[in-house]
């Protein structure tokens, strides 16, 4: 059998990673001049717009979703009988219930509105990460700028390949592609202890998670006997938890049924392949009870790589995670969703108490990044058809509030050396733009007025829960969202308070008898001035180390300072854009549906 493959519809994938083989050949080719760095970082931000698009031209497209890498309809199905045969279970919920499962074939990568706007966010978010990035790998030698590129743009293709997935094997794939490349990234910066720590902690953990959701994936497939999303859900879609029907096999087979004692054997498997699959996704999104290393990674971590954990490869779980509930399990969702409802309330819970004790800038920006993970997975907690709607559009509302502050830390952070919240005390006075543009950031994130993004998010994903009556989850978010204003409110309070202004107090010095008369107004001038210049630079702790910084080629110089305020800028146009027209994020996914073949 030959497959036919559309190369229109792998265009953006395929555009990254051309890039990211470019990136590698300039890499190993170009002299090291002073202009190699610019350069690699020019064409990584090149492909990455090139991919943006085609996946824009994509959009604008009218007809069917794109498909390709199909199986003839013949031959989707199991080679050998799975432990479900076809209408091997009764009782179901009436079809109108469920998504129609469309004839035709089954095809492993699938372009609908889902992958497109899953892919739009990830390459806008990956245009401010390769901006920071820039900004990160000009500060010095200890950054290799080729590897570091090659593996951004390998995260990138992961994340736009994985939102079109159609099969587990494609979606594992694609997810790992997604999560390798970051432990590099982490402990790329040399002779960084806390880098290398955090790259290690990261790897354990994602391996740990990737063998749990592996093995619920295998449980899956042992299940059915399929790969395909579509496959799974035709099968699956016959055994409904909520019909309380015991399940009569056909006579064809009975044998093979009685001896696997498929009636009290299935449900146990089912449900721990479910719980598994879930679990491994937790992982990734840092959903409780698979938190914990959410803050000393991002910490250790340089900036750019912790935006990226935040917003791409944390929409990369989502999408998979979306894609597995939805696409696949469907019939099951009287099952997974309490699951995901309880998980919800205590990953907002965890994440806002643990925001609360921060002094760090970017340990908070990882709790409360925790606690948006919260936010994003209570829609799907209640079984309704638009709750992925609510998730998704939270998600894009999310990624450009979040990435601003991101790069406005990473600029006082390289500029000020202000790593605590406290040093952004008067930010606002010594730097306008970055102090406002915080401000923004946070009282978008909080979702008070007059950053209507966030308050709009929640409204969405509020009116969610309620339709899907869960009242006790619409309080549990209602007392988070003041937990969350509290810690948000306090460090814009910060930023807009003026430092002190220390008043210089004159010391006299006795001067000699001999001396006194012409010589004592000159030693308390002396000794004044000596006070008064002391305090002035205590007055001002930006100025040496705004020297330093520009010393070193950070955000201090024009190399450096450049692309921070181009991404601050681009973050910033897209917060105020959604706060004056919060209803066009809705209309990106107007009647979401995963096409479902």
């Amino acid at each position: 059998m030959i497959q036919s493959i559309d190369l229109y519809a792998i265009a953006p994938p395929l555009i990254l990673a051309v890039a990211a083989g470019l990136v590698l050949l300039l890499d190993a080719f170009l002299p090291r001049r002073p202009y190699s760095r610019p350069l690699l970082g020019g064409v990584t931000l090149a492909g990455v717009f090139g991919a943006l698009g085609a996946v824009v031209a994509q959009a604008l497209r009218t007809g069917a979703p794109l498909r390709t890498f199909c199986v003839p309809e013949g031959m989707a199905g199991p080679s050998r009988p799975g432990l479900i045969p076809s209408g091997a279970m009764g009782g179901g919920p009436p079809a109108g219930d469920l998504p129609a499962i469309a004839a035709g074939p089954s095809c492993s990568f699938v372009v609908d509105g889902f992958t497109l706007v899953f892919a739009g966010l990830a390459l806008a978010a990956g245009i401010v990460v390769v901006l920071l990035s820039m900004a990160e790998i000009s500060s010095g030698a200890d950054v290799p700028a080729g590897e570091w590129h090659f593996l951004l743009l390998c995260v990138l293709t992961g994340a736009v390949v994985l939102p079109a997935a159609r099969d587990l094997i494609t979606l594992v794939v694609a997810l790992e592609l997604v999560s390798l490349p970051v432990f590099a990234l982490t402990a790329l910066r040399r002779y960084d202890g806390r880098a290398s720590e955090a790259a290690v902690k990261l790897f354990l953990v994602s391996v740990v998670s990737t063998a749990v959701m592996l093995f619920g994936v295998s449980l899956l497939y042992g299940v059915t006997g399929t790969v395909h999303l579509d496959r799974l859900a035709q099968d699956l879609r016959q055994y409904t938890p909520w019909s309380g029907v015991d399940p009569v096999p056909p006579a064809e087979s009975q044998a093979y049924a009685s001896s696997l004692q498929i009636s009290h054997d299935l449900p146990p498997v089912l449900t721990v392949a479910m719980v598994l699959v879930l679990a491994g996704f937790a992982f990734k999104v840092a959903a409780v009870p698979f938190h914990a290393w959410a803050a000393d990674v991002y910490q250790g971590a340089p900036v750019p790589v912790a935006a990226l954990l935040s917003v791409v490869s944390k929409a990369a779980g989502f999408a998979g995670l979306i894609l597995i509930l939805v696409a696949a399990l469907p019939a099951q969702a009287a099952l997974w969703a309490p699951i995901i409802a309880i998980v919800a309330a205590l990953t907002m819970t965890a994440g806002n108490l643990l925001a609360l004790r921060q002094r760090h800038a970017v340990r908070l920006l990882a709790w409360s990044s925790v606690a948006q993970s919260g936010y994003i997975l209570a829609p799907l907690g209640v079984q309704t058809r638009e709750a992925a709607n609510a998730s998704i559009a939270y998600l894009v509302f999310y990624a450009a509030m979040n990435l601003g502050a991101f790069a406005v830390v990473m600029l006082v952070s390289r500029r000020d050396g202000q790593e605590g919240i406290d040093g952004y005390r008067g930010l606002a006075f010594r730097s306008p733009a970055a102090g406002l543009s915080l401000v923004f950031f946070l009282i978008c994130l909080a979702g008070l007025p007059p950053g209507l993004a966030g308050l709009f998010a929640k409204i969405v994903v509020f009116r969610e829960i309620v339709g899907g009556g869960g009242a006790w989850l619409v309080a549990v978010m209602a007392v988070n969202t003041v937990i969350g204003l509290y810690y948000y409110a306090t460090w814009a309070a910060r930023i807009l308070t003026p430092v002190p202004v220390p008043v210089p107090v004159p010391v006299r010095v006795p001067a000699p008898a001999s001396a006194r008369a012409p010589a004592a107004g000159g030693t308390a001038d002396n000794v004044t001035g000596g006070v008064v210049a002391e305090d002035a630079a205590a007055g001002a702790p930006g100025a040496t180390r705004a020297a330093s910084g520009a010393a070193r080629g950070g955000p201090g110089s024009a190399a450096g300072w450049l692309p921070v305020g181009v991404a601050i800028a681009l973050s910033g146009i897209a917060a105020v854009a959604f706060s004056a027209a919060p209803q066009a994020v809705l209309d990106l996914v107007p009647g979401f549906l995963i096409a479902s073949r």
